[in-house]
């Protein structure tokens, strides 16, 4: 997927940041160009990939069976339950130590070049290492720098067969994402491990949540800083003449990454360890303050600005630039604030439709207001995305909203692909038994792509339904429109004049 954004830094950032650091116009952290554009480049790469490459992959492949045989027997007679409950000891800790020289030497093997200053701080110091910029799936080499500390990491990705064992042997902090109470399970496991006096690794935390380009620190999540335990402050950097690492929503895919990077003689990377950062009383009571101040520490190391986006600003992003649609549009207001929500998560709309079929047809429809509202989506009305949610759907002066129009709304953003996609998915669910709609019921799913007067949707549809059945499937308006469907998206006028007018002609 990709997305692109531009930000500045707002003024309530500390001003030192914003004068010591670039310029911060047109900053946009999820785009990263990478081109062999040099004869010399293209010919180094093509040499290297016939006489390195082979044996660089060769020698980590074996690096990596022989930590995961390790891994493998680390963990045999382990429960999962026994893994979240106690930490290692033993001969246990002795095979993991051997795992973490085994990984160096897989990232040594690639050509990759550690340079550390600072000091690591034991668990005593800082039970919590913050590492940022996050910007490559590289940035994991870290892990073995620092002596195979705890992660955060998917439940999906220690399913995996292979670095599945590797994962579940630094006795990681699972996110379910699945299970809606995933986020408070995860904090809480969190301050458990911070707080606890047994012998625990360092939790090794990656705030920002997704990777940017380095030119920012985009927002902190509070996950890490909710203990209110002193943490330490990690910083990553990458100091190549050619960039081959940095992994992003809107450039080289991953196996362009690893190829250019395993054909460089070597590539640098320098970790910085900060001095511990001890949180004040304010801070312990105010994860989100904590993070804030942390992350302007780290930026202002880094010399770079700190940006307000977030992981579900840029999967807002690539939705509407895949989806062909304005940002600030009903269909994707809708999606931002049902992210804010957990709605997307937890699919609630599907739950609505599915266990009352009715609900999306004009007889089905019911007239909400706030408080309705708030409850017919099982959130606290008090949020403040409920409202932001709520206004989208308000018509004039009115204070209710369609219930038919806010499901249809949700399922289509959610569900959908593409343009394409947006309008079939209408017609299934809005349509009779052979996703056929009438008058009435085109009218108002074209309302949600379009601000076309009445008079003109039943021009519209007068032309479509040629044949005068009184209804039209999705393929009519596909065949109609010759699949012309980002030309109907916002439109204020009928993008389809000149074709209406010879027909009328006809007629």
């Amino acid at each position: 997927m990709m997305c692109t954004m531009n930000g500045k830094l707002g003024g309530s950032e500390d001003d030192s940041i914003s004068k010591s650091s670039p310029s911060t116009e047109m900053v946009n952290p999820f785009v990263h160009h990478l081109e062999l554009t040099t004869t010399y480049e293209k010919i180094k790469a093509g040499i290297l990939t016939v006489l390195v490459l082979p044996l660089r992959l060769l020698i980590i492949m074996g690096l990596l069976i022989g930590a995961w045989l390790l891994a493998c027997v680390g963990l045999y007679g382990l429960s999962e339950d026994e893994l979240r409950r106690k930490p290692l000891t033993g001969w246990r800790l002795k095979l993991r130590e051997i795992i973490t020289v085994l990984g160096r030497g897989t990232y040594y093997a690639g050509g990759m070049r550690y340079t550390v200053k600072g000091r690591q701080a034991s668990r005593s110091e800082a039970p919590i290492l913050v590492i940022a910029p996050h910007s490559t799936f590289l940035d994991a080499g870290i892990v073995y720098v620092c002596g195979f500390p705890s992660i955060i990491v998917r439940r999906e990705s220690g399913l995996n067969p292979f670095l599945g064992k590797l994962i579940n042997f630094t006795q990681p902090v699972y996110v379910w994402r699945d299970d809606p109470n995933s986020r408070q399970k995860t904090i809480q496991e969190i301050i458990d491990r911070a707080k606890s006096n047994e012998n625990w690794s360092q939790v090794l935390i990656f705030p920002e949540g997704t990777c940017t380009n380095r030119s920012c620190l985009i927002t902190f999540k509070p996950g890490a800083f909710y203990p209110g335990v002193p943490v330490q402050p990690v910083l990553l950097r990458y100091p190549n003449k050619l960039d081959t690492v940095t992994w992003t929503w809107e450039g080289p895919g991953v196996w362009k990454l690893m190829w250019l990077t395993l054909v460089q003689p070597q590539s640098n990377c320098e970790i910085e360890f900060l001095p511990v950062y001890h949180p004040n009383e304010d801070e312990k009571k105010d994860p989100k303050l904590y993070a804030q101040n942390v992350r302007r520490l780290m930026a202002r190391a880094l010399g770079v600005p700190c940006l307000d986006y977030t992981y579900d600003d840029c999967q807002l992003a690539a939705k509407a630039k895949a989806l062909g649609l304005d940002q600030n549009s009903q269909l994707m207001q809708t999606h931002k604030y049902r992210i804010r929500l957990g709605l997307t998560r937890r699919r609630v709309e599907e739950y609505l439709v599915a266990t009352n079929n009715n609900s999306l047809s004009a007889e089905g429809t019911k007239w909400l207001n706030l408080e309705e509202f708030s409850t017919f989506l099982e959130v606290p009305p008090h949020e403040p995305a409920v409202r932001q949610l709520f206004n989208v759907f308000i018509k004039g002066d009115g204070e209710r909203i369609n219930s038919r129009e806010y499901l249809l709304t949700a399922l289509i953003i959610s569900k959908a692909c593409s343009k394409e996609d947006m309008f079939h998915i209408a017609f299934q669910l809005c349509g009779d038994k052979d996703e056929h709609l009438n008058k009435e019921d085109f009218k108002f799913v074209m309302r949600l792509f379009c601000r076309l007067p009445n008079e003109e949707l039943d021009r519209w549809f007068k032309s479509i339904d040629a044949q005068e059945c009184g209804r039209i499937s999705y393929y009519d308006l596909e065949e109609y429109t010759a699949g012309r469907f980002g030309d109907i998206l916002g439109c204020t006028v009928n993008p389809f004049t000149d074709r209406l007018s010879n027909h009328d002609k006809r007629d």
